[in-house]
C-alpha cells in the first residue's frame, strides 16, 4: 500500500479531513502544488437517472415524516473505522440510512426538516462533495478522490437519490444552532451526536430506532426481489463449495470460508454476516466463525451462510453436508429429524398465524424425536413446558430477514416474537440440533454431531414461499445433488 505524500506545514483550509502525517516524505515546491491544481478534465455526469430504490426510500421518508411531525429527523450513514492504525475497516453504511435514502456513503446525514406550519417535512442529504483541486485536498487528503477514487459530486447525487444534497461539513454547526424537538439516530456517526447533545434525550431516540426498525418488517417489491436476488447468489455459493470439498480436506474451513466469499464478492457487495464454516464437531457451536479446523471425510459441514447484495440485503441459509457425500446411518437419523422439524415449522408459516407459531411447531417435532429416541424422558408435553429440548436445539428457530440478518431487532417485543406475520415479511425458518463433544447424558456416537436446516420464507398473501428452494433440503435429495456436482 502506498503512503500519501504530506506537506510538512500546509496551510488551515489545506487540512485534509483525514490527513495521515508520518513525516516520510519532504516538504512539497509551491511549482508542483501549483502544477497539481489544473490540466483536469470535467468528468462530471450528466443525465443520470435515479436509482431504483429512489420511489421507495421516498414514501418510506413520507411515512417516517407523518410518524414525526414537526421534528427535526437526523439520521447518519456512519464513518469509517479503525481497523489498524491507519487502515480502514470496509466501510458499511448504517441500515436505517440505506432504508430511507438507498445510498451507501460514509460520512452522510440524512436531515427530514420539519416545515413551517408542520406539514410535513423537507429532507436533505449531507455529503461530501467532489475533492477540491485548488487547495490540494484532492491529492493530499487522505480521503481525497486520488487516493480513495472518485466520489458523485451533490448535483449528481441530488440527480441519483432525488433529494437536495449539500456540504456535510456545514451540517454540524448548522444543528448546534438548530431549535425545536430533534431526534438523532444514534451508534453511527460521534460528531453529529455530539452537535445535538443539548437538544436530544435518548428516550426520544430511541422511539425513533424502534420504529425504524419496524417499519422494516414488511418488505416491498424491491426489496423481495433483492432478497431473492441475495439468496440465488447464495445458492450458487453453496454449489461453489461442494465443488471444492476436496480442497478443503486439503487444507482448512477457511477454504471453504474463502470460496463462498469470492461468489459473494463477484455477485453482490459482500456475505451479509460471518460466514459459519463449521465441520466435525464445530457444527455444535452455533456461531462458529473461526473456520480454522479440519475437514474431514465422514464428517458433516455446517455451513451457514448469505451473499449480501449491491443494494445490502442479505440472505441467511444453512445446510449440513456429508463431507464425503453421504450421511451415515446415525447422521441420516439426527437430519431427518431436523427436517421434518423443519417442514412443520414452514408450514406454520402464513398470514395471520402468530409470529412463534413455527417455532412452537418446529420445537415440538424436536422433542418428540428426542423423547423417542431416549435422550430425555417424557412425556412430549412435559419437556415442552420445562424447556428440556433445548439442552439440544439451543436456539429459537427464526427471524426476520432483510437489511440486517436479523432484521428489526430494534422492535418492542409485541410488534415482533409476540405479533402477527403478514404478507411481505421474510424470515428464516432454521431448527437444529446440536449434541456437544463433551455432552455425557447423550450417547457417545451422538456426540460432536451438529445438524442445522435453515431457509429465508417470504409470508404471502395465503401462505409462504421458500425463497431458497433452489437449495435441495431431504436428505436423499442432498445426497443426490452432491454426487451431480462432484461428479463434474
Amino acid at each position: 500500500m502506498t503512503d500519501e505524500l504530506t506537506p510538512e506545514t500546509p496551510d488551515e483550509d489545506e487540512q485534509p479531513i483525514k490527513q495521515r502525517k508520518n513525516g516520510l516524505y519532504p516538504s512539497l515546491s509551491d511549482e508542483l502544488a501549483e502544477n497539481m491544481k489544473g490540466g483536469w478534465a470535467d468528468t462530471e455526469l450528466r443525465d443520470l437517472q435515479p436509482i431504483e430504490q429512489a420511489p421507495n426510500a421516498a414514501r418510506r421518508r413520507a411515512a417516517l415524516s407523518a410518524r414525526f411531525p414537526g421534528e427535526r429527523l437526523v439520521v447518519p450513514a456512519g464513518n469509517l473505522k479503525t481497523r489498524s492504525n491507519d487502515t480502514e475497516y470496509d466501510f458499511r453504511a448504517a441500515t436505517e440510512y440505506v432504508y430511507l435514502t438507498g445510498d451507501q456513503t460514509d460520512d452522510s446525514v440524512l436531515v427530514l426538516e420539519p416545515r413551517k406550519g408542520g406539514d410535513g417535512h423537507d429532507a436533505t442529504i449531507y455529503r461530501l462533495p467532489r475533492s477540491n483541486r485548488e487547495n490540494g485536498e484532492f491529492w493530499l487528503n487522505g480521503m481525497g478522490e486520488l487516493w480513495v477514487g472518485r466520489r458523485h459530486s451533490l448535483t449528481e447525487s441530488e440527480a441519483l437519490l432525488g433529494v437536495p444534497c449539500k456540504d456535510v461539513r456545514e451540517l454540524a454547526e448548522a444543528l448546534k444552532e438548530a431549535t425545536g424537538p430533534v431526534r438523532v439516530v444514534r451508534g453511527h456517526d460521534a460528531g453529529i451526536e455530539a452537535a445535538l447533545t443539548d437538544k436530544v434525550t435518548a428516550e426520544r431516540d430511541e422511539e425513533l430506532r424502534v420504529h425504524l426498525s419496524e417499519a422494516r418488517a414488511v418488505k416491498d417489491e424491491f426489496e423481495i426481489r433483492e432478497l431473492q436476488k441475495a439468496v440465488d447468489s447464495t445458492v450458487r455459493g453453496f454449489e461453489d463449495v461442494v465443488r471444492v470439498l476436496d480442497k478443503a480436506e486439503a487444507t482448512s474451513e477457511r477454504y471453504i470460508e474463502g470460496t463462498f466469499f469470492l461468489r459473494a464478492r463477484v455477485e453482490g457487495n459482500d456475505v451479509g454476516y460471518g460466514s459459519i464454516c463449521a465441520a466435525g464437531p464445530h457444527a455444535t457451536t452455533l456461531h462458529w466463525v473461526r473456520n480454522n479446523g479440519q475437514v474431514r471425510s465422514g464428517d458433516l459441514l455446517l455451513l451457514d451462510a448469505g451473499v449480501e447484495t449491491t443494494t445490502l440485503y442479505t440472505a441467511d441459509v444453512t445446510r449440513t453436508l456429508p463431507i464425503n457425500g453421504r450421511y451415515t446411518d446415525l447422521q441420516r437419523k439426527i437430519y431427518d429429524a431436523v427436517y421434518e422439524a423443519q417442514e412443520a415449522g414452514i408450514a406454520a408459516v402464513k398470514p395471520g398465524a402468530a409470529f412463534r407459531d413455527f417455532h412452537d411447531a418446529a420445537q415440538r417435532v424436536l422433542a418428540e424425536r428426542l423423547v423417542e429416541w431416549g435422550l430425555v424422558e417424557g412425556p412430549v408435553e412435559r419437556v415442552l413446558e420445562l424447556g428440556l429440548q433445548r439442552r439440544w436445539t439451543l436456539h429459537g428457530t427464526g427471524h426476520m430477514l432483510g437489511l440486517d440478518v436479523h432484521d428489526c431487532a430494534a422492535a418492542r417485543t409485541e410488534a415482533y416474537v409476540d405479533g402477527t406475520l403478514e404478507p411481505g415479511m421474510v424470515l428464516t425458518v432454521e431448527p437444529g440440533l446440536y449434541f456437544q463433544a463433551d455432552d455425557l447424558t447423550v450417547p457417545e456416537e451422538y456426540r460432536g454431531i451438529g445438524v442445522r436446516i435453515e431457509d429465508d420464507i417470504l409470508v404471502t398473501e395465503d401462505s409462504n414461499r421458500n425463497l431458497s428452494a433452489g437449495l435441495p433440503r431431504r436428505s436423499d435429495e442432498v445426497e443426490a445433488w452432491m454426487a451431480g456436482l462432484l461428479a463434474k
